[in-house]
């Protein structure tokens, strides 16, 4: 008998009014993935989320974790998850390792177990032999306690909702840190819209858009179905000059300048090898650098969500 994955949706729809948050969305993920649910705002990510930790329910469709229906998932499924929303609240009077002992007895965790699953966590966290009181903690050190306090009760599932958010490059840094040494440990399900950190720590990934997951799959398959390439052009000078002359044809996909450095998006990169050099030419411009970039998760996303949408 096959392992049930850790979630699946078929038709999940969820309704607000006339508005679809979420639009017959189906979505598998393998038991044991670390697995980033991509999406612009507004996808449908978080509603996926309450849905799933049954703080809201579907308006029609099916959602299951760990091979039962949410709707109908006993306690003892509800202990296999551990959830951090975007937003976690703490109490600012307490120290972490008070704060995990807390959350552990709120599990029926006492003695031994408690004090030991505090100490690896904390560890886990960076945070061990912290002693400052959490309303002292930077952002980044909140996030990591709030994972942290997530992993207390040993979940099979690990629901994350934007944990790097608005954190800056150190506290990302250690937070992703963090859900990286959770590979093979617990199934991750990472919700965010920045795609640098789910081609950092993720090993599959599914793209959400007007509630659709429009594709889903592993890293470098999802790589593999893009046909964009990125195409970075350098020249002496007058670059505006050339950007005008290469406009309007049909395999650019995008254009921007930096300076006298043009960074393009093509969608036949054969073409763009021989139109480009022949535009410098013909402008009487000298080329100073020409590089091709390989296939980025962004260049998928862009084309499969359009390339007006802010990730």
């Amino acid at each position: 008998m096959s392992t049930p994955a850790a979630i699946e949706t078929c038709g999940l729809t969820k309704r607000f009014g006339h508005v679809a948050a979420l639009d017959g969305m189906d979505l598998q993920v393998r038991e044991g993935s670390v697995f980033g649910f991509l999406g612009p705002n507004g996808a449908g990510k978080t509603t996926t989320l309450r849905i799933l930790t049954g703080l809201a329910r579907p308006t029609a469709g099916t959602a299951a974790i760990l091979g039962h229906d949410v709707r109908r998932a006993t306690g003892a499924v509800r202990g296999a998850i551990g959830f951090l929303p975007d937003v976690p609240g703490f109490y600012h009077w307490m120290s972490a390792d008070e704060f995990l002992r807390f959350v552990g007895r709120l599990f029926g965790l006492r003695g031994r177990p408690l004090a030991e699953r505090t100490a690896n966590l904390l560890d886990l966290a960076g945070l061990a032999g912290v002693s400052t009181r959490i309303g002292g903690f930077s952002r980044g050190m909140k996030q990591r306690l709030g994972i942290a306090q997530a992993l207390i009760n040993a979940p099979r599932l690990l629901l994350l909702d934007e944990p790097t958010s608005a954190l800056d490059p150190i506290g990302r840094k250690e937070v992703l840190d963090m859900i990286a040494a959770l590979a093979g440990r617990t199934t991750v399900f990472f919700s965010t819209h920045i795609l640098a950190d789910v081609e950092r720590v993720c090993d599959a990934v599914g793209i959400l858009n007007h509630g659709r997951v429009v594709a889903q799959s592993g890293i470098e398959e999802l790589q593999a179905l893009g046909t964009a390439r990125s195409v970075r052009v350098e020249v002496e000078n007058d670059a505006e000059r050339l950007a005008a002359s290469l406009q309007g044809q049909p395999w650019l996909r995008s254009l921007e300048q930096s300076g006298n450095t043009l960074h393009l998006r093509v969608s036949d990169l054969a073409a763009a090898q021989r139109h480009i050099p022949h535009a410098v030419a013909t402008s009487g411009l000298a080329l100073r650098r020409f590089e091709t970039g390989e296939r980025s998760l962004e260049d998928v996303f862009l084309e499969l969500v359009g390339e007006g949408t802010a990730a």
